[in-house]
């Protein structure tokens, strides 16, 4: 029974099923087990593209055999990751900029937040160098899904305050990355 509504839940996240996320018995008593569920198999699975990544850079630099993190961390990491990204959809979402219609509380947007991630399952197909770009593909996945959660859950009139809300911490975090190079003199090779 619990495997089966797991399943079920990844196969209409993954789907992109708009309607699944408005759904309101998906959001239900144990909608927030399943969240911590797929929160904790997706940082389990990221371990395998952490190595293959590690791998990389300690072969491209000359570093040697570069040790991962511990399981512990990893896993401490991955829910303070959730709750932190939870709190800024949440806080922008729902105190900045709500819609008429928005009426979300903290834990429906913990939940959305936990559902979202399922497309990072698929990050165990990067478990080498040469399979490691499929983490763009899966990241890409994994925020179609959060901006079609966060638009359909905050009853949102268009899809592009629900895709600000998503994306604006990676835009905020690729103006820094150039910024930082635009002043250097330094060039990539």
């Amino acid at each position: 029974m619990i495997i089966t509504q797991l399943i079920n839940i990844y196969l209409n996240t993954l789907k992109l099923n708009k309607s699944y996320f408005s759904n309101k018995n998906n959001f239900g008593e144990a909608a927030i087990y399943f969240a911590i569920i797929i929160i904790l198999i997706n940082s389990l699975i990221s371990i395998i593209p952490n190595s293959a990544f590690l791998e990389l850079m300690s072969s491209y630099f000359a570093l040697g055999k570069v040790e991962g993190p511990s399981l512990k961390i990893v896993l401490l990491t991955s829910f303070v990751t959730w709750i932190i990204k939870s709190f800024y959809i949440h806080f922008v979402g729902v105190v900045i900029f709500p819609s008429k219609n928005t009426n979300c509380n903290f834990r429906k947007t913990l939940i959305l937040t936990g559902m979202a991630q399922t497309p990072l399952i698929f990050n165990c197909l990067a478990f080498n160098q040469s399979t490691l770009f499929l983490i763009f593909i899966t990241y890409i996945w994994y925020n179609a899904c959060l901006i079609i959660g966060i638009n359909t859950v905050y009853n949102y009139k268009n899809i592009f305050k629900a895709s600000i809300i998503a994306l604006a911490p990676l835009i905020l975090f690729i103006l820094y990355i150039a910024s930082n190079f635009v002043g250097s003199s330094a060039t990539l090779t």
